[in-house]
């Protein structure tokens, strides 16, 4: 599993799961808006993959995926990404 950032469009700058790669298109969830049952399809080209995942994000999908942990994940996610933009800022 990876996450990856959307560039563009209205859901600009938000983090997702790739749920499912298909030639040049993905498959995003993120647990709330972007459920299992109905996830977004998105052009490769506009999502940027994320490369380094806390542990504290992968502790949840290494349980069952749900909805709920896809949720959990990306918001341990996006804690430590404010934690290190806070530390660069001092």
């Amino acid at each position: 599993m990876e996450f990856a950032k959307s560039l563009s469009g209205h859901d600009k700058n938000q983090y997702y799961l790739i749920l499912e790669e298909d030639g040049e298109f993905v498959f995003l969830v993120n647990g709330s808006t972007r459920t299992l049952h109905k996830p977004k399809k998105k052009n490769r080209k506009h999502i940027q993959p994320v490369k380094r995942i806390p542990a504290e994000a992968e502790a949840f999908l290494k349980q069952e995926i749900t909805d709920i942990s896809i949720k959990k994940a990306l918001n341990a996610y996006e804690n430590f990404v404010l934690k290190k933009v806070n530390a660069a800022e001092s």
